[in-house]
């Protein structure tokens, strides 16, 4: 049976953005888990997105660059769905060599036959680098430099995936 997963990232909320928008909640409820790759930007937005996905036990998450310390996430989570493993991280770091450096954290952490999925560039991203399929939902609030909101949804049924884009235009 097909397992379908929420992807979202950098909410920045409040620093950049008053709230998540009402069609992303949406989403976030509708789906069978949740997948945030870091920048909630404080606890009030994690607890939001915990809400949102039905409790912790729901949700996949990793600490992003802006994060507070007193958040106790991971840099790196895995995630094994069906027969598809997900490796989730934030991808922080200078914008240069971000797609190279996500990829290699995918390969060291579960090999290339996994997917990756980050944030940090506010820019959606679904491109296979060096062997490794990368996601990047971009931001889920439209936060700088982000230009709008954007998540993906992504449909596991045994080792396939497949991923949907929705943003503010397709709204």
């Amino acid at each position: 049976m097909a397992v379908e997963l929420a992807l979202v990232s950098d909410t920045h909320v409040p620093s950049r953005a008053d709230a998540i928008p009402t069609w992303v909640q949406d989403r976030i409820r509708a789906a069978d888990h949740v997948v945030h790759a870091g920048d909630f930007d404080s606890a009030e937005a994690y607890d939001r997105i915990v809400e949102l996905a039905g409790g912790e036990k729901s949700l996949t998450a990793v600490v992003g660059n802006i994060d507070p310390g007193s958040f106790d996430l991971p840099v790196v989570e895995r995630l094994r769905v069906e027969d598809a493993t997900f490796v989730v991280t934030h991808g922080a770091g200078p914008r240069r060599g971000y797609r190279s450096r996500v990829a290699g954290t995918v390969r060291e952490e579960a090999g290339p036959e996994a997917l990756g999925v980050s944030g940090h560039t506010h820019e959606t991203l679904d491109e296979v680098v060096d062997g490794v399929r990368l996601l990047n939902p971009g931001t889920a609030t439209g936060a700088p430099p982000g230009s709008e909101a954007t998540m993906y949804v992504a449909t596991v049924d045994g080792a396939s995936v497949s991923v949907t884009l929705h943003s503010d235009e397709g709204e």
